[in-house]
């Protein structure tokens, strides 16, 4: 079984599709980037599979269970399994970094005060953050609030983790830093990851599978080396970032 699976997913908004038909799984422990031009559907595509929006037609599955019509109580239930890294880390900027990456495991777990402080420690030594945890994000870089983001995500342990643009805005080596988190905690956690990103590079050294959309549908999907192989104009196009 498929950790994530899509079957003839469409979505449409004022009459465009911006996604048409899409076919597509994700197995367990697979890291799964997604690349296309701005517009092509990929953020769409994440918030599809987290329920933040719902298709015009087909299905999604996350882990065996259908989520497209279940009621919000039930979604939310599988939401709990799935860390997610925003594009601009999204931190509540009134709070500290601990108290941001406690902020999950208030809402939905029955951890003590002091059971929470030390879960949300030990996130932030994985991430390499554990001397800034009374900072407020404004304190931070982008790629530190980055680095909370992630610890975040992965509070309640998950074991599905999707990024929206994890490298974008930072700096060539702050990226490859990042990059190498996440390689990290996949190895450590053997979490499942979906990667939205325009970030060729970082795609070439995070994925096991690349998929590339173009108006609405998968053009090609496959390794990167694969894709370097690809006769399709618009995947050779979008690799070597030319016309």
């Amino acid at each position: 079984m498929s950790e994530i699976e899509l079957k003839n997913v469409t979505k449409s908004f004022a009459q465009q599709n911006v996604l048409d038909g899409i076919d597509l799984t994700v197995e367990e422990s697979e890291t799964m980037a997604v690349l296309g031009r701005s517009g092509a559907g990929k953020s769409i595509l994440l918030k599809l599979l987290i329920g933040l929006e719902k298709p015009d037609s087909g299905s999604i599955s996350i882990e065996g269970r259908e989520i497209t019509g279940l009621a919000s109580k039930d979604l939310n239930e599988i939401r709990k399994q799935i860390g997610f890294l925003f594009q601009q880390a999204a931190l509540y900027d009134s709070m500290t970094i601990e108290q941001n990456i406690e902020f999950p495991l208030r809402r939905h777990t029955k951890l003590s005060r002091d059971e929470r402080r030390a879960r949300a420690k030990d996130l932030l030594v994985n991430v390499g953050m554990e001397s800034d945890l009374d900072k407020l994000p404004a304190e931070l870089s982008g790629g530190m609030k980055k680095r909370v983001g992630l610890a975040r995500a992965l509070a309640l342990d998950p074991r599905i983790v999707m990024f929206d643009e994890p490298t974008a805005g930072l700096d060539p080596v702050t990226s490859a830093e990042i990059d190498d988190l996440i390689l990290k905690l996949k190895k450590k956690r053997r979490i499942t990851c979906v990667i939205v990103t325009h970030d060729i590079r970082s795609a070439k050294h995070i994925s096991d599978r690349v998929v590339v959309l173009d108006q609405g549908k998968i053009v090609e999907q496959g390794t990167f080396s694969q894709l370097e192989r690809s006769e399709n104009p618009f995947v050779m196009q979008f690799l070597r970032g030319s016309l």
